[in-house]
This record gives structure tokens, C-alpha cells and sequence, in this order.
């Protein structure tokens, strides 16, 4: 195996949209899933026929996943950190976002090194190496699956873990090839802050001269899902309906959203206070960032970095990480 070239992927497998990169392609599918009962409602007079979603099948159980999965069959949505240990929801996830890649870019015959970003909440305690090492143990191995019927089959020979918002910083540090970008390599030597923004969790990083500053490095549970909840308050959707919603333009936030934008600034403002002032740069991830483009950068001045794409970033830096990985070792 060690004389065998292998394929970097970044893996960002977050509450709202199951991100991949790799091979210069990124991919995201909504981290929706639902039990598949086999009825299916035939075509109705003046009514139109909705477009079912992506089938898994595996082991003789077959799952819906992706946009649509809800309305589709059974929702499943599992945030807690346990998922991570290799739930079926997130097999499917991982296999239905290797679909999707393969039908875009092609078959993949070499092996795949994957670098996984988990919540910081996960990588912390006593039980972070129990998780660490039970996220490895289903994942690196060959995976042999059926998408809409469909055989697929891959083999994921090396499995690394770190942080989301590690995955963010390195997107920024890193060109497309893992190599520092000109003029950037100097933020590796002095203090870097990232905001990540996901579904679940809103989590801050700030690194100094390499190294994670334990002070200022948190996670808590007010990302995009809060919001969502000051919404809905009659929890009349599903958590997945909700994020459709939002997505689609189609969901009313202009009432929850500055109460959600307040809650987000106190936490960074319980965390770092002032002390961003001093730090070279400050990078903003997730989907929340998109949301809310138009008043958090301006909360760290001249210093904040936007990706072009903040949402599938995460995974496009651990992609990157990976390949730096890869070149040290050649």
C-alpha cells in the first residue's frame, strides 16, 4: 500500500450539508436522512410527481438522503456527538457524498487518505480519543454500497482527524497544491482567530505560532439550528424542513435573525473580548457566515477574511492539509 499514490479528500461532515473536496472538486449534500418504507404514492391527477432522492442501500437497509430526504420517508436526525462512532445515518451520508463525487468526476481507483473535521465538543474530555478512534475504525476500510441501484465501491486507506475550524485556517494558509500562499506563511507564526458558523455549533480557534490558544478556543451550541428554533417556536417542521426552507429563500428569518446575530456576537465577545484586535487575521466560516455577511465581518474591521465559499471551505482546507501532509512525506 505504501507504494501506491493516494487520493487527498477534506471531509466536513457537519449537522446541515455533508461536505467533500477532493481532486479539485468540492461537493455538498444536505445532511438529511430518512428511512425508506418502500410505498411509494403514485402519479395524482393535477398534481405533479416529486422527484424521490438518492437511495443508499447497504447491509439490506436502505436509506434516503440528501435534499428532500424528509418528505421522502422517516426523518432521522441525530445530532448528538454518537454519530460520529458510525451510525448508519452518517454512513450514508459519507457514501451518498462519495456518490455524488464519482458521478461528477469519475471513478476513483486509487486509494483515499481522508482528513476529517469534527466539532471542536467532540475533540475535548475524556472521551475524545474513544471518538477519534471509533470515527476511524468505520471509515478506513472498503466500502462497498448501491446508490439508486446502482454498485459503487471505494477503499478509504488512511483516516486523519482534527478540528472544523482547523480545516478553515488551512484553507487560508494553503493553495490548491497544500503549499503556503505567498504572503500568508507569516500568519502561521503569530495569531490567526476563526469563526466557524455550522448547523449545530458555533465554535472559535485562534492559533498562535502553530499552536491552538486553549483560552480562546470554545465551541458552543448556537450555531444556524438556534436560529431555526427561534422560528419555528411551535416546532411545526423537522429540523431538515426548515434548513430546506432557509436554503430556498422560503423561510421568514427577519424577526429571529438580530436575536440570533446578538447571541452569536456575545459569545465571541465573552471569549476574546478585545484581544482580536491583535490578531493578524480572523477568518469566517459556515453557513451562518453567509447569513450574516453583512454585519460580522465588520465586527473585526479590516481583519476578517471571507472565503469565496465559506460553506465548503472547511473541507476544501482539509483537503489542502492533507496534500501538505502527503508532500512532507514524499
Amino acid at each position: 500500500m505504501s507504494g501506491i499514490e493516494k487520493i487527498c479528500f477534506g471531509v466536513d461532515p457537519g449537522a446541515g450539508g455533508y461536505k467533500i473536496f477532493g481532486q479539485g472538486q468540492g461537493t455538498q449534500i444536505l445532511s438529511q436522512v430518512a428511512v425508506s418504507g418502500g410505498q411509494r404514492v403514485s402519479r395524482l391527477l393535477g398534481l405533479g410527481q416529486q422527484k424521490l432522492p438518492m437511495e443508499i442501500t447497504l447491509d439490506q437497509m436502505s436509506l434516503f438522503i440528501g435534499a428532500g430526504a424528509h418528505d421522502a420517508g422517516s426523518p432521522i436526525e441525530n445530532l448528538g456527538l454518537d454519530r460520529f462512532l458510525g451510525s448508519p445515518e452518517i454512513l450514508a451520508l459519507t457514501l451518498g457524498a462519495l456518490t455524488h463525487h464519482i458521478q461528477q468526476v469519475g471513478p476513483i481507483d486509487a486509494p483515499i487518505s481522508v482528513t476529517c473535521g469534527l466539532p471542536l465538543e467532540s475533540l475535548t474530555g475524556d472521551g475524545a480519543p474513544a471518538t477519534v478512534e471509533g470515527l476511524q475504525r468505520w471509515l478506513r476500510r472498503t466500502h462497498s454500497w448501491q446508490a439508486d441501484g446502482q454498485p459503487y465501491s471505494i477503499e478509504i486507506a488512511e483516516v486523519r482527524v482534527t478540528s472544523q475550524p482547523v480545516g478553515g485556517l488551512f484553507d487560508a494558509l494553503l493553495d490548491e497544491a497544500g503549499r503556503f500562499i505567498p504572503g500568508r506563511r507569516e500568519w502561521f507564526n503569530q495569531e490567526v482567530g476563526v469563526v466557524s458558523i455550522g448547523m449545530s455549533t458555533l465554535e472559535l480557534l485562534v492559533v498562535r505560532s502553530r499552536v491552538p490558544v486553549q483560552r480562546f478556543t470554545a465551541g458552543a451550541t448556537v450555531g444556524v439550528r438556534r436560529l431555526l428554533e427561534l422560528v419555528d417556536g411551535h416546532r411545526l417542521y423537522s429540523l431538515g424542513e426548515l434548513d430546506s426552507l432557509l436554503r430556498a429563500g422560503r423561510l421568514d428569518i427577519s424577526r429571529a435573525l438580530p436575536i440570533w446575530q446578538e447571541e452569536i456576537f456575545g459569545r465571541i465577545e465573552k471569549q476574546w473580548g478585545n484581544a482580536w484586535r491583535r490578531f493578524a487575521a480572523v477568518i469566517l466560516l459556515g453557513g451562518g457566515a453567509i447569513l450574516l455577511k453583512d454585519t460580522l465581518p465588520y465586527r473585526f474591521g479590516g481583519k476578517a477574511v471571507l472565503p469565496d465559499d465559506p460553506v465548503l471551505a472547511t473541507a476544501r482546507g482539509l483537503a489542502r492539509l492533507g496534500l501538505m501532509q502527503a508532500n512532507k512525506k514524499g
